[in-house]
């Protein structure tokens, strides 16, 4: 069955695909009506709307504003047009309006009442796009002035020119417009109406009408017409004119302002949206529920003013009923204007679908796509939708709108049914001579909207065309996917990749989809290599003239494969795989290289080798007996041939070339188009990542000289199970480790033998692991070669050992508990009990300074003689036998001597006291025989060599043993008792025996550094001579004291003479007295003959000072006696005088001593003597005319 024969009504009809407010013809009209479809959603809407409406005709209410927004394609004006003619009620050829819905409302009675019912009153509808007839200079006033413009209209008035309107209501109020406009048309020869838009070119012929039908002087009437054209209207005075004009109505009258495109015109202009909103207010409220405005926009009024809300608050109450309208329902118009089927068709598609269910299912799966991009549910959906899919009233609808929204000319493109109810004619009837199993391509709807199109998008179209017809390199399909991949360029809902694209070229259902994809993989290739598209990741994109400049430039750009190299690198080592160390059996961390194409990822490292081959290795590489020979010691990688590399590359040349434009100083749609390709090149690297990953899943593994079977499951598992594979081949004497060490704890146990108690020999841990190392110790030896820990560690933890540095470390302590290695650090051999060993056998900071040699044991011979030697030096019995026990025995033993020698030197600190020499001697002999504990054997042969030596030092300290012992307490007091007395040596001249003791005692305690031998026996008789000096001594003290003391008595007999009542000599006396007591007591306690002479002078100078004032005192109380005599004398005769003569007061002069010795620099004696002189006549100059002077 042919499509054209399918559906009822004739699918080549001619349809009015667009709507406009300003269609209003009355065949237009007419089939407007008869064909318009009340889907659910605007059933709801009108249903929405009358209820409000309806009250106000019981109710007079002031919010009488209505907004229908939606988005291009909803169908807003549309509805706005068939409510006014409802409204109206309009009578179209013979018929009513509401009577044209009383069978579309037939299922739904209660709401026709309620519309019938709403439009029995008398309605005026003002229907208009204010984007078509506003100003296109828009300013805060804009909207006022439309609104004027249409009110006045539709009162007849020249709603273009307010000077005009106000002209007109003048002469309507005179009664006179009939015949002001038959006197004009007289003088001018043309109608009033037709001639007032010109009006600026009649003068005359006005002025001469004004003053013949109005009466005015010709003066006031060409003062008028000579008047600014400019006429300023407020608000409140147009309103004031609607309601008057409404007034004049029956009480039931409505007038209904009804506005196309508000929200698009207005925009977010502060200053529109509030003239719109002090107009719908002031409307309201004046004309309370007779007065509507309704307005369309194309996002929700909320939307519209949500930036500046509290500025815009009122503006959402004026429009309280809020109507929004979507394009979900335009299928519903679309299959019932449209795609109606006729009874037939309707029974032979659903046998079709029914026969062909399963193909559609399989040809319908599209790719990462959104849940609603589908294909059929069943028979009657195909039935209903044939030719078409569901898919395509979705994917039609938000082209319509993308392409308008990307500032194509389609701005001014209507979507929705309207539009889309021609693109979907058009497409039909393109195939309408099919047979039911054709379908429309997505492809066809380009021809509907091309027309809208900027001439760039076409240029690039009509240009493959010409290629395509002049056999330049493009076919005829790929013109149609170049179509399609235009009209989905900006939706998101479908990505444009291979699968999704050959479902949306399908034009029948049963297509092969195999060979159809190859076919359409082909076609994308050459409009890829004729620049007409680009490929980001699997999605194809369409490129406009500049976007194919742009990508012809980056395609021209040259990026260096090693970049591309070093780019793959980062992404496997940086994103996929990013362990920097592989963990094995979870206790062992193994660096390994990494590389990429032959070139290092980072620093080359001791270890295994991780190889990666991209597509970029030459085949030959790739070889699978050169792939096994090249794997020794190492995985290789072959990556598998995924498109990872090209999305680099790509990538790269986007970067490359973006950095080299100035971005801000290009124009803003070349900005766009480098910031898309930015963004493109951001999608290539995170495909590039997920291609890489899958480029693991196909890659070949080649691990150690054999290809590999890999299990696991994503790419760092196959890596991890690679390596874990070359570590069990590689490093194969890594299980000679049984036990693994964790702390320092652990290697202490293995120095003290902790670690092996209770096991039985050769059953050690790691014993095999130390049989290794004591192999390698032994070739060094033989060959004299040094070792360091820093040898040790690098050789046993590389292939094929990989031990950790712990366990190296634990496992030469094995050998040094055994005796069977020596660790030396510094030049000096470290001891099983040094705590810092552990540290010396692994920490990286020491181990290069770390010495480790095989061990050579002491001969039996010197063990034994130097046991038998130890044993008779210390008196002891137990000494150890092995080497280190023996060794050690030796250095703690020595070491203690030497500090008990240092001990004895610090008591010679300070003392003289005897053999410091040989004390010192025996100290460096002990020091030089432990210089030689850095080696075991040297030490004992040190010993043996220094027996007799050491057995002299012994016997020559044991004399100064016994002294500090014993003998220095004595030593001590004897050298204090002579140190005494050297101040009294003076006093001993006539004391024999005094001076005999104290010469015995000097010959030992004044100690000659020269006298090597100091005779000890001399000491004991220290104490006898100390008592004979120490006696004598005392007497003359005894004696010294009665000397003195006699001294003190005389002094203070001659202090009492004085006269002990006199207040200030009793104070001298009990003075005095305190002091003698003192000297008593000193005197008594002094233990220096040469002291007590001390106090001597003294004692008669404090006596002479006190006699001596004592008699001072005595004498000026006899003066003052005499002084007192002779004032009572001078008493008397100044009495007498008193009484003879009259007192004069004295006159005294003031000066100040600043003026009498004036600063001056006197430098001899003349100048002084001068200077004196000048003083002394200032001062008898003052002194002639006064009784005395007084200086300050």
């Amino acid at each position: 069955m042919q499509i054209k024969n399918m559906f009822y009504d004739d699918i080549n009809r001619e349809i009015n695909g667009v709507i406009k407010v300003d269609q209003d013809t009355k065949d237009t009209i007419e089939q407007e009506l008869s064909e318009y479809v009340i889907t659910k959603e605007l059933k709801k809407h009108f249903i929405s709307f009358f209820n409000y409406y309806s009250d106000s005709f019981v109710k007079p209410t002031a919010d009488t504003g209505v907004w229908i927004s939606g988005f291009f394609g909803s169908g807003k004006s549309h509805f706005l047009k068939i409510l006014s003619y409802i409204l109206e009620n309009k009578e179209v050829n013979g018929v009513k309006t509401v009577e044209r819905f009383r069978e579309k409302l037939f299922d739904d009675p209660a709401t026709f009442m309620m519309i019938d019912q709403s439009t029995q009153s008398p309605t005026e509808t003002i229907l208009f796009n204010i984007d078509i007839e506003g100003s296109m200079e828009k300013n805060k006033t804009a909207v006022l002035r439309v609104f004027a413009k249409m009110f006045y209209k539709h009162l007849g008035f020249y709603g273009e020119n307010l000077k005009v309107v106000k002209l007109e209501q003048f002469v309507e109020r005179k009664g006179k417009t009939e015949e002001f406009q038959r006197v004009f048309e007289e003088k001018y020869g043309d109608s009033w109406t037709d001639s007032r838009d010109v009006f600026d070119f009649c003068e005359d012929e006005i002025v001469e009408t004004l003053i013949e039908v109005l009466g005015m002087s010709e003066t006031s009437a060409r003062n008028w017409f000579d008047s600014s054209d400019e006429v300023d209207i407020s608000i409140a005075q147009l309103v004031s004119e609607i309601k008057d004009y409404v007034n004049t109505k029956p009480e039931d009258y409505r007038l209904i302002f009804m506005i196309d495109e508000v929200g698009q015109y207005v925009g977010a202009d502060t200053d529109m949206l509030l003239n719109l909103q002090s107009l719908v207010e002031k409307i309201g409220s004046e004309c309370l529920g007779k007065v509507w405005v309704m307005a369309t926009g194309q996002e929700a009024l909320d939307d519209i003013i949500k930036t500046r809300a509290d500025e815009f608050s009122r503006i959402q109450a004026r429009f309280k009923t809020r109507l929004s309208l979507s394009s979900s329902s335009a299928d519903e118009v679309i299959q019932k204007r449209i795609l109606k089927k006729n009874e037939n068709a309707k029974v032979y598609l659903e046998d079709v679908y029914d026969k062909q269910k399963n193909v559609m299912d399989n040809l319908f799966k599209f790719r990462e796509a959104v849940g609603d991009i589908r294909g059929f549910e069943g028979p009657d959906e195909f039935s209903v939708n044939f030719p078409f899919v569901p898919y395509q009233f979705i994917l039609m609808q938000k082209v319509f709108s993308e392409i308008r929204k990307h500032g194509n000319a389609g701005k001014h493109l209507s979507g929705g049914e309207r539009s889309m109810l021609s693109g979907f004619q058009e497409a039909t009837q393109r195939i309408q001579d099919r047979d039911e199993y054709s379908l429309v391509s997505f492809w066809m709807f380009y021809d509907t909207v091309h027309t809208f199109l900027d001439g760039s998008i076409r240029r690039v179209v009509e240009r493959a065309e010409r290629a395509t017809v002049n056999d330049k390199g493009l076919e005829p399909i790929d013109i149609n996917v170049l179509k399609l991949l235009y009209m989905i360029r900006y939706v998101d809902d479908i990505p444009a990749n291979l699968d999704n694209i050959v479902i949306m070229m399908a034009e029948d259902i049963r297509l092969d989809k195999i060979s159809e994809k190859e076919k359409i993989q082909k076609s994308l290739d050459r409009l890829i290599r004729q620049n007409y598209i680009a490929r980001t990741g699997d999605t194809y994109n369409f490129l406009t003239d500049a976007e194919q400049d742009v990508e012809r430039e980056i395609k021209d750009e040259f990026v260096d494969p090693s970049e591309v190299t070093r780019r793959i690198s980062e992404m496997i080592f940086g994103s996929i795989y990013t362990s920097k160390k592989f963990r094995y059996n979870k206790k062992y961390d193994f660096d390994f290289n990494k590389k990429v194409d032959g070139v290092y990822y980072g620093n080359p490292v001791e270890g295994m080798e991780l190889e990666i081959y991209t597509t970029a290795t030459s085949l030959v590489d790739k070889q699978e007996l050169r792939l096994m020979a090249e794997s020794t010691n190492k995985v290789l990688i072959v990556l598998g041939d995924t498109e990872y590399y090209s999305f680099i590359e790509n990538a790269m040349k986007i970067d490359k070339f973006a950095r080299k434009k100035n971005i801000p100083q290009l124009s803003k749609a070349m900005q766009d188009i480098i910031r898309g390709k930015q963004d493109d090149a951001e999608h290539y690297k995170e495909d590039a990542i997920d291609e890489l990953k899958e480029a693991f899943n196909q890659a070949g593994f080649y691990i150690d000289g054999d290809r590999a079977k890999i299990n696991s499951g994503g790419a760092q598992a196959k890596i991890d199970e690679a390596l874990e594979y070359l570590v069990s081949n590689v490093y194969n004497k890594l299980d000679l480790i049984n036990k693994n060490t964790e702390t320092d704890e652990d290697i202490y146990n293995v120095l003290s033998g902790k670690e092996d108690n209770g096991v039985m020999p050769g059953f050690e841990t790691n014993r095999k692991a130390a049989s290794e190392i004591e192999i390698y110790l032994s070739a060094q030896s033989k060959q004299h070669l040094p070792t360091s820990m820093a040898d040790i560690q690098k050789r046993f933890t590389a292939v094929p050992y990989g031990w950790r540095e712990r366990d190296v470390a634990a496992v030469v302590a094995r050998l040094i508990y055994e005796q069977k290695a020596i660790i030396k650090y510094g030049g000096e051999t470290i001891r099983v009990e040094d705590k810092r060993l552990p540290e010396l056998l692994y920490k990286r900071s020491e181990i290069g300074k770390t010495k480790i040699q095989k061990r050579e044991m002491i001969s039996s011979q010197n063990i034994k003689e130097a046991r038998e030697f130890l044993r008779d030096y210390f008196d002891v019995m137990d000494v150890p036998d092995d080497d280190d026990g023996l060794v050690g025995f030796i250095i703690a033993k020595f070491e203690n001597q030497k500090e008990h020698y240092d001990n004895l030197l610090g008591k010679y600190a300070g003392k003289n006291y005897p053999d410091k020499g040989k004390v010192i001697k025996a100290k460096e002999k002990l020091t030089e025989l432990l210089y030689a504990q850095t080696d075991n054997i040297a030490l004992v042969n040190k010993l043996i060599q220094m027996e007799d030596e050491l057995e002299d030092l012994q016997e020559n300290m044991e004399a100064i043993e016994d002294f500090f012992k014993s003998q220095v307490a004595t030593f001590d007091e004897a050298e204090k008792l002579e140190s005494f007395l050297r101040a009294d040596f003076d006093y001993f001249q006539n004391e024999d025996e005094i001076n005999d003791a104290l010469n015995k005692i000097r010959l030992v305690v004044i100690i000659n550094p020269k006298k090597e031998n100091f005779d000890y026996q001399d000491l004991p008789r220290l104490n006898d001579d100390m008592k004979v000096v120490r006696d004598g001594h005392n007497k003359l003290l005894d004696k010294k004291r009665e000397e003195i003391l006699e001294i003190v008595r005389q002094c203070m007999e001659e202090i009492h003479k004085g006269d002990k009542y006199d207040p200030q000599i009793a104070k001298i006396i009990q003075k005095t007295d305190d002091f003698y007591s003192q000297k008593k007591s000193e005197i008594a306690q002094t233990k220096s003959l040469r002291i007590l002479d001390g106090f001597i002078p003294n004692l008669w100078s404090i006596k002479d000072e006190a006699v001596k004032n004592m008699n001072s005192i005595e004498n000026s109380k006899l003066k003052a006696a005499e002084d007192e005599k002779a004032r009572v004398e001078e008493d008397t005769i100044s009495k007498t005088r008193a009484e003879i003569e009259t007192p004069k007061k004295k006159h005294i002069k003031k000066t100040y001593r600043q003026a009498l010795f004036p600063a001056k620099t006197l430098e001899n004696e003349t100048e002084i003597k001068e200077y004196l002189k000048s003083v002394e006549q200032s001062l008898l100059s003052l002194l002639e005319d006064c009784d005395g002077i007084e200086i300050n």
